[in-house]
């Protein structure tokens, strides 16, 4: 168990949400002032902390950041993959290409021969990865086809291909995200044989508050048709999910120790990073970042922490705040032009994923066995490669990062950002 004793001092900004005005009362409009200061007054805040902690060497889950030496982690299923129904969320996460094949297949699996290499793919890099002396759990397989309905909406089904999405380990407490797709609003039945386990052996559990996916949650209206339009309205601060109830997906947040950082997104709304917040105070402080990004949609292949004071931030994607992680020390990597071929298929995601790395620890990195251009890049930060090709499962819309949620990494909680 971790106890905290903290003593706060100084004071707090507020990071300014001008648009949110239009949306909701005067009154929730101060409150997300309050709420979301800006990550430069956070760091200027002093803080002194006491803590008295043990080892957590009985809880089968523990994991305060993304390099630690990894022991035991999740590695996603493409089995029984299905294209989610062409909705509006859907519409506003994905490339105007690729619409056409969202509304021909949506609720029909992916191409199966695409699949059956991905299944290959992922089957390859578990081997690696229990070759390198870490443990691999699966999550069940479900036919993600079946057509199911809430009182608010009807739905097929996604995967459980992405744990990362999900699952999000904070110490030795797993997190359940509720998610913003509705194809997606089951998708923890996948994963829940594992956690039930967990549990049993010590570990903390939280479902965050599940949303009811009602149409209120969208901007039905959301006026996309080009990338220009993204750009726009990125600009603006709009997005296809409202503020009508909290929603996330795990994956808009990156953690180093005791500063986790997160963005609102297209998936990922205000309420939900202000629930995370609250549910993670005080043992952890959540600093709300923004990028230039077009359709901001899952931190990782944005803003990737790779070590400590160390991260990789997409060129295509500049950080507003990367000035504050400058002044704190920090370095900061621009990754190279991701190397895939433009006719590969990527039907839920950009190149970008070549950036969407695992780290084994400090000196260890699991990246894609094609781009040779990032290899050279870790080899001369003196981080070793491990090499998997997993081109057709990077179809599916995730890299190695994605595919993964680490269960267990061998450290402690320590401060990284001040």
């Amino acid at each position: 168990m971790l106890r905290v004793r903290c003593v706060r001092g100084g004071s707090r900004g507020a990071e300014a949400v001008h648009y949110i005005g239009s949306m909701l009362s005067k009154g929730f409009v101060g409150w997300v002032q309050r709420t979301f200061q800006s990550t430069q007054a956070a760091a200027a805040s002093q803080k002194t902390c006491t803590v008295d902690e043990t080892t957590l060497q009985d809880s089968p889950v523990c994991s305060y950041n993304e390099w630690d030496p990894l022991e035991e982690v999740i590695v996603g299923r493409p089995e029984n993959a299905s294209v989610p129904p062409f909705t509006v969320e859907v519409k506003a996460n994905t490339y105007e290409k690729y619409w056409p094949f969202y509304q021909n297949y949506g609720g029909q699996r992916f191409p199966q021969e695409h699949v059956k290499k991905a299944v290959q793919e992922i089957e390859e890099m578990c081997n690696i990865l229990q070759h390198e002396g870490v443990i691999v759990q699966r999550p069940e397989i479900i036919d993600w086809s079946v057509q199911y309905k809430t009182p608010d909406f009807e739905s097929t089904g996604l995967y459980a291909a992405m744990p990362r999405d999900i699952l999000l380990v904070v110490g030795n407490e797993i997190i359940e995200a509720p998610m913003a797709w509705r194809s997606r609003f089951f998708e923890y039945r996948a994963y829940r044989p594992l956690i039930k386990d967990y549990f049993r052996r010590g570990a903390k559990w939280t479902t965050a508050p599940k949303p009811t996916m009602a149409d209120e949650l969208y901007d039905q209206e959301y006026p996309i048709r080009t990338v220009e339009d993204r750009h726009k309205l990125a600009a603006q601060g709009k997005f296809v999910t409202t503020e009508f109830e909290p929603c996330f997906d795990a994956a808009d947040f990156m953690r180093a120790g005791r500063d986790i950082f997160a963005q609102r997104s297209q998936v990922t709304n205000y309420l939900g990073i202000e629930w995370m917040r609250r549910h993670l105070a005080p043992e952890y402080k959540v600093h709300v970042i923004s990028f230039k990004d077009p359709n901001p949609m899952h931190i990782d292949a944005t803003f990737n922490i790779i070590g400590p004071g160390l991260v990789l931030s997409n060129p295509d994607r500049p950080c507003h705040q990367i000035d504050l992680f400058k002044k704190a020390g920090w370095t900061i990597v621009t990754p190279p032009t991701p190397l895939i071929p433009d006719d590969h298929p990527l039907w839920m995601s950009s190149k970008w994923l070549s950036m969407n790395v695992l780290m084994l620890d400090e000196k260890r990195v699991m990246v894609d066995a094609n781009e040779t251009s990032i290899q050279k890049m870790f080899e001369n930060l003196g981080i070793s490669t491990i090499k998997v090709s997993i081109r057709h499962a990077n179809s599916l819309g995730g890299g190695f990062h994605c595919w993964t949620c680490d269960i267990r990494r061998r450290g402690t909680l320590q401060s990284y950002f001040s």
